[in-house]
């Protein structure tokens, strides 16, 4: 018998505060005066092939003339998912990268400036990567903090105060670009996220606000929304989506081929794409998950386009 709806969110919000997600509640975060050291170490991208740099050899098309140098940043969404994006830039495009991603983070913890008021040691601050590393581009991919999980944030929620949210995100978002800018010639691809099924109108308005700052500072976007939303339904929240043909030709990403359709979420996380249950360490996600691979082709579609342009 399928399961009440409330049932599957009650216990994903339980999970999220396990995990220290930028989703988690007020009262799963460490207080604003909490000391933030053994949370970044915990949060911090661990040290693997596809963590750091690296390059490979594209099998599936042709790679770019000059292999482009890639650096990932974001969230516990980031943090899944570094690792499969990793071999899908190197496998494609030959690329050289780098991911730093930090759970429970969002804008502002990248922010050089922000001290111990973040969730992000000062050398893996957005500008201090770009200035050290001299990536071609630099992927940000942020779920937009709401809950006021990290102290950085100064308690704004959005269930609080909407409106103050917004302002600061937008202010969050120019001052970020801003600093990227600053410390080297990099171009920024904005990853525009997938529905939310509790506050589907915040995320519509925060991949709004990335599209404005990315036409504003020359910068990209790629579309994962829509690769994990239903046609015709971009900010309606699924559970499941058809098999596309590669996951067809892959049966391992297709994970109900009886009923042509895949998982994208489990049924206790209504939030992240892994398949795998959240554990109380951030970690890459462990099994093939189909979610995942979407958002990771589209990023490396849109990062090849502008490679070999």
């Amino acid at each position: 018998m399928r399961r009440p709806w409330i049932v599957g969110l009650l216990l994903a919000a339980v999970l999220l505060g396990a995990c220290g997600d930028p989703a988690s509640e007020p009262e799963a975060a460490p207080p604003p005066d909490a000391p933030q050291a053994s949370v970044t170490t915990q949060q911090r991208a661990p040290a693997s092939p596809s963590a750091s740099t690296g390059t490979g050899t594209g099998t599936d098309e042709k790679a770019p003339a000059k292999a482009p140098t890639v650096l990932y940043l974001g969230d516990s969404l980031a943090m899944e998912a570094q690792d499969v994006l990793g071999q899908e830039l190197r496998r494609e495009l030959g690329a050289t990268y780098t991911s730093a991603p930090y759970s429970g983070t969002t804008l502002c913890d990248y922010l050089e400036g922000t001290g111990e008021r973040s969730l992000v040691p000062v050398a893996d601050k957005a500008a201090a990567l770009v200035r050290r590393l001299r990536p071609d581009f630099v992927v940000l991919q942020f779920w937009g903090n709401a809950w006021g999980y990290t102290p950085c944030m100064d308690g704004i929620t959005h269930d609080a105060s909407p409106g103050k949210y917004f302002k600061r995100y937008e202010a969050d978002l120019k001052r970020l670009t801003d600093q990227i800018a600053a410390a080297g010639e990099t171009r920024i691809v904005w990853v525009l996220q997938g529905p939310d099924p509790i506050t589907p109108d915040r995320v519509r308005r925060v991949n709004a606000l990335y599209e404005v700052r990315a036409g504003a500072s020359g910068g990209l976007l790629a579309d994962a929304a829509k690769a994990l939303s239903a046609a015709g339904a971009r900010h309606a929240w699924v559970q499941y989506l058809p098999c596309t043909a590669y996951e067809r030709a892959h049966a391992e990403y297709c994970t109900q081929p009886d009923r042509d359709r895949t998982a994208l979420h489990r049924d206790d996380d209504y939030l992240h794409f892994c398949l795998a249950p959240t554990t109380s360490k951030p970690r890459p996600c462990p099994v093939r998950s189909p979610g995942i691979l979407r958002i990771a082709r589209e990023v490396t579609r849109v990062i090849g386009t502008h490679a070999a342009g």
